[in-house]
């Protein structure tokens, strides 16, 4: 218990703290309808796009969060371009971006003479990244999803489980979208400091995942999402730091053995 009290007495873990439960937070709502409409590797899409612009933003000596924001929600629209044109199949354009940006990435770092770049940090996070932007930012993102959640819940319900359905009876299901996509952008450009390229995708999956081996309304799942995904991440951050491991592994691994528990009790139910 002392360990723990000391971890909360340095400033850098305060902000980690406050980034990742809000960030947790807001990742778990969007990723409920993300993981529902079988559109879960978005997230993980966008985080390799984010890495990219994260490391020519270093390069070009600019800020990485304001750089990378608006170049990630113009390549989540445009996924969702692709996949309503049918062009390109929705997994398969993920799959593309993602591999494309991590060795654009990997590339532009690797050829940079006179910057030091630890990659890893980019890849597998530190809370030691984590600025006062990082939680001024979290905090805004935070209060914008609360408020178009809370306001527009029925719509989202309606697009979530039947977006043809939403469509025909007057829901403007391409706002909707559009909104979720920049919403989903923010989530992993301002999470990625924290949770790295390669681990933020894990906020948006892990808790609905969990929350639905629980529960099967909707509302059961949104709410036990927020919980476990605040709670998940807390834990993450307490072992990491008594243990000396990844902040964004641990979380991770919180979340598989928190996801292998629950769902080996739902079999034997």
């Amino acid at each position: 218990m002392s360990n723990i009290i000391e971890m909360f007495s340095y400033s850098f873990m305060i902000k980690a703290l406050i980034v990742g439960v809000l960030i947790s937070l807001c990742a778990s709502l969007i990723g409920v309808s993300t993981v529902l409409r079988k559109n879960s590797m978005i997230g993980d899409g966008l985080s390799h796009v984010a890495f990219m612009t994260f490391a020519l933003a270093t390069i070009l000596h600019v800020a990485p969060l304001y750089f990378s924001i608006p170049i990630v929600i113009i390549v989540s629209f445009l996924i969702l371009r692709l996949n309503s044109s049918n062009k390109i199949h929705g997994d398969s354009m993920i799959a593309l971006v993602s591999a494309s940006s991590l060795a654009i990435g990997t590339f532009l770092i690797s050829i940079t003479k006179g910057v030091n770049i630890d990659i890893n940090n980019y890849l597998f996070g530190s809370i030691l990244g984590v600025d006062i932007v990082d939680v001024i930012v979290s905090i805004i993102l935070t209060v914008i999803v609360l408020f178009l959640y809370l306001v527009f819940y029925n719509k989202i319900f309606a697009i979530t489980f039947d977006e043809t359905f939403s469509k025909s009876i007057g829901i403007k299901t391409n706002v909707y979208n559009a909104v979720f996509a920049i919403l989903c952008s923010l989530v992993v450009v301002v999470g990625m400091r924290l949770m790295g390229s390669l681990l933020i995708s894990s906020l948006i999956i892990f808790p609905a995942l969990i929350s639905m081996q629980i529960f099967k309304k909707f509302k059961s799942v949104v709410i036990s999402s927020v919980i476990i995904s605040v709670l998940t991440f807390i834990l993450g951050l307490i072992v990491s730091y008594l243990f000396s491991t990844p902040t964004g592994a641990t979380v991770v691994i919180v979340n598989i053995i928190i996801f292998i528990i629950v769902k080996i009790i739902s079999m034997l139910k």
